[in-house]
């Protein structure tokens, strides 16, 4: 297993992430147990989390978990999202982030969050007070350091903004989704990331399970994500996806590795990245996903992967060379 900075933290974080959506859901106490312990068997020491899977259950399987090894673990989980029927039980107020972490300490058995993210961006909250209530758990030490997932990178610069001029406690990673046919972040998000000095934490690096190529086979065992997920097969619905799918496990097929492997380690070897997050239902799907660590992505097999998928749009339309000082 290789070990990257987690952005300019001086932390060593593997180079590849389990996320734990599945834990107390398609994945039961028993063979969550089986996915972390492969995983820790691999190298693995980053472990993703969030209050809403499954409410909170994930979060006591993780706990559970951790409990022999906590201080070799990089642990996150994330706040903003809906937990119970209270209509204050969501967003990015400081009441709600005050009553959320301590609830996931409880359940994670443990007295820090090493990376607390905003689970997504609180539009009715001033990033002002939200940021305080972040920096004020760093400075009780409950939380280590700070993130976003699912923010536009405008979002956020404004927040990192917000950070410095306030003096307060600035985000170290972030977690945008990113995989071969989702490549939006390559636009803004992943160069801020870089120039932010920022650790990258991508989910979703096999397309809800579209890269795997299973879905354009006749003969699948079962239903997958995009099947029982609506937001999932809207995610992933249009045509060329599933045609880009189909060429490249057939390319990744014909080159001696699973889709699945290829596909996570070609969002591992983007620059900005630091860990793709993995993601499984049973012990198989881990055994396969863990394969992405031995595979040396070389800068032609990139590229040909790339190839794939079309590139996002730029960010800005003006993209040719400009020879002269007008910038008419």
């Amino acid at each position: 297993m290789e070990y990257r900075n987690l952005g300019n933290t001086g932390v060593r974080v593997s180079s590849l992430c389990l996320g734990t959506m599945t834990f107390g859901r398609e994945a039961d106490r028993a063979e969550s147990a089986t996915i972390f312990g492969r995983c820790r068997d691999a190298g693995v020491n980053l472990f993703d989390c969030a209050n809403v899977y499954s409410q909170g259950e994930a979060e006591r399987i993780l706990g559970e978990l951790i409990a022999g090894c906590r201080d070799e673990m990089i642990i996150t989980t994330k706040v903003a999202g809906k937990m119970g029927q209270d209509i204050n039980a969501s967003g990015s107020s400081r009441r709600h982030i005050m009553a959320a972490v301590e609830e996931s300490l409880k359940r994670l058995k443990t007295d820090r969050i090493d990376i607390y993210f905003l689970h997504r961006f609180d539009e009715g909250t001033p990033l002002e007070e939200t940021l305080r209530a972040l920096d004020d758990l760093v400075t009780q030490g409950k939380v280590l350091y700070t993130g976003a997932s699912n923010f536009a990178a405008w979002q956020a610069m404004k927040a990192l903004g917000v950070s410095v001029k306030e003096s307060l406690s600035r985000f170290k990673c972030i977690q945008p989704l990113y995989n071969l046919v989702k490549r939006q972040a390559e636009v803004e998000i992943l160069p801020m990331a870089l120039s932010e000095k920022l650790g990258v934490i991508a989910y979703n690096p096999l397309g809800g399970g579209l890269l795997t190529g299973k879905y354009e086979r006749p003969d699948r065992p079962d239903a997958g994500r995009l099947d029982v997920n609506q937001l999932y097969e809207s995610r992933y619905g249009e045509r060329w996806m599933h045609e880009t799918a189909a060429r490249f496990a057939e390319f990744a097929t014909a080159e001696g590795f699973t889709p699945a492997s290829l596909a996570i380690a070609w969002v591992a070897h983007h620059p900005a990245i630091t860990a793709p997050i993995l993601g499984a239902r049973n012990a198989a799907q881990i055994e396969d996903a863990l394969r992405a660590a031995d595979i040396r992505m070389t800068p032609e097999l990139y590229d040909r992967i790339a190839s794939f998928s079309p590139a996002p749009p730029p960010a800005t339309d003006r993209t040719e060379t400009v020879k002269s000082t007008s910038l008419a």
